[in-house]
């Protein structure tokens, strides 16, 4: 109470200032039609510009779930897409033979742990072997590959990140077809190297570089990144720069892609090894 009268007391003038400013604001405002008016359209502005603040500021924090969403959805008409390839591609010769195989299954998820910084950058997403990930799974972005699953536990799964310079990707140049390793150098995180490319296959600055089926992990024709620069060496292979179109330090969410038929050919290739 003290405080309060001290208060009253140190700030009367200012107080008695700003009542009489509302009473004098009040009286003009009611007593002519024209402040009147004025004043309401001055007030419904100041409310319609809070209004949006309040809405974009909802908005944004709605992100988040809108990407889950997204990405869930996603997910769902690629796990429909490859339904529909394979029933427009599978010829049935006998009556029997109604089994029906989609070669993958897409998982979201989200990250929650990653790194960029390292030569040996690992990234952890919320899904593990209750949820059906297992290693030597491939995870993308939205804008392409993003790693692979190397260890999991039962909600939780580490993958190795493609920059990582142990990581390396089977990666073919979309308008040639021409393939080859790609590779991370430990420098740049914006930048990847594709190895492996011969000297006399043509090729420009903003080719698209994507991923190959060979590895039995990614699907062919996921997107890698773009030539941004290359050159020729004194082998008998390019030295060829790639921007990666994965922006790793913004990486989420994700997508884990399940190869059902991988085991069985990584067997059947073991066997002509």
């Amino acid at each position: 109470m003290r405080n309060l009268l001290t208060f009253l007391a140190r700030f009367n003038n200012l107080i008695l200032f700003l009542l009489l400013e509302v009473i004098a604001v009040y009286l003009v405002a009611t007593s002519n039609d024209y402040h009147n008016s004025r004043m309401v359209k001055g007030v419904r502005g100041v409310t319609l510009v809070a209004e949006k603040k309040i809405t974009d500021s909802r908005n944004y924090f709605r992100l988040r779930k809108i990407n889950s969403d997204l990405a869930e959805e996603n997910a769902a008409l690629r796990n429909n897409f490859e339904r529909l390839v394979q029933a427009d591609t599978i010829h049935v010769f006998s009556v029997s033979d109604t089994i029906l195989k989609q070669q993958y299954e897409y998982i979201t998820s989200e990250i929650v742990s990653n790194s960029v910084n390292r030569q040996k950058n690992f990234f952890t997403v919320n899904k593990g072997s209750s949820q059906g990930v297992k290693t030597d799974m491939a995870v993308i972005s939205p804008d392409g590959v993003a790693g692979i699953i190397v260890s999991t536990s039962e909600n939780y799964s580490v993958a190795m990140s493609l920059l990582n310079i142990d990581f390396r990707l089977s990666s073919r140049i979309k308008s040639s077809g021409y393939f080859g390793s790609l590779t991370w150098d430990g420098r740049d995180y914006r930048y990847a190297l594709l190895n492996d490319i011969p000297q006399h296959v043509v090729i420009n600055e903003g080719d698209t570089v994507e991923t190959t089926s060979y590895s039995a992990i990614f699907p062919g024709g996921i997107m890698v990144g773009i030539i941004s620069e290359f050159e020729r060496s004194g082998s008998d292979f390019y030295k060829i720069r790639v921007t990666l179109s994965t922006d790793f330090r913004k990486l989420s969410p994700v997508t884990i892609i399940k190869n059902i038929r991988q085991e069985e050919q990584i067997n059947l290739e073991s066997l002509n090894q």
